[in-house]
């Protein structure tokens, strides 16, 4: 298989402990299949509610803020993915949204949509998270989701 007809494997990241895990097992089966790997992050501006209380200062972040943060964020994940990627190419992105629908979008056309089972938001003690369970019933390709060995 030549890198011009080698599959693609896209795998969701967060930072989370289940998201490491994930990328993991998505850059061993792209060594085996001989796939490309696509990490994708997603940001999204989080909503926030302010009321008034005395003469307290909150801090501004704006979407520029977020989406620079995200950029490094995969800026360094896609180092630390290519120190161990032994001949895989291992590409980037970057989207603003909701991660469900953004990881549902990216994965049109891949071989395989990799997830962790829990990201960084939610409650703990749940085994499949919002975005696992909505990648598994909508993405048009297979879907694996990894859990993390934290537990």
């Amino acid at each position: 298989m030549t890198s011009g007809d080698a599959g693609r494997i896209v795998v969701g990241i967060d930072g989370s402990g289940a998201a490491e895990a994930a990328v993991a097992w998505a850059l061993d089966e792209a060594q085996r299949r001989g796939s490309r790997l696509e990490l994708v992050h997603v940001w999204q501006f989080p909503g926030v509610a302010m009321a008034a209380y005395g003469h307290t200062k909150v801090p501004v972040v704006t979407a520029d803020d977020l989406h620079k943060a995200a950029d490094q964020f995969m800026t360094e994940a896609l180092a630390a993915t290519r120190e161990q990627s032994e001949g895989v190419e291992v590409t980037g992105t970057v989207e603003r949204g909701h991660s469900a629908d953004a990881l549902v979008a990216a994965a049109k056309g891949a071989d395989l949509l990799v997830v962790g089972s829990r990201g960084l938001g939610g409650f703990a003690g749940m085994l499949l998270g919002s975005v696992s369970s909505h990648v598994v019933q909508h993405a048009t390709c297979p879907v694996v989701v990894v859990r993390s060995l934290e537990g």
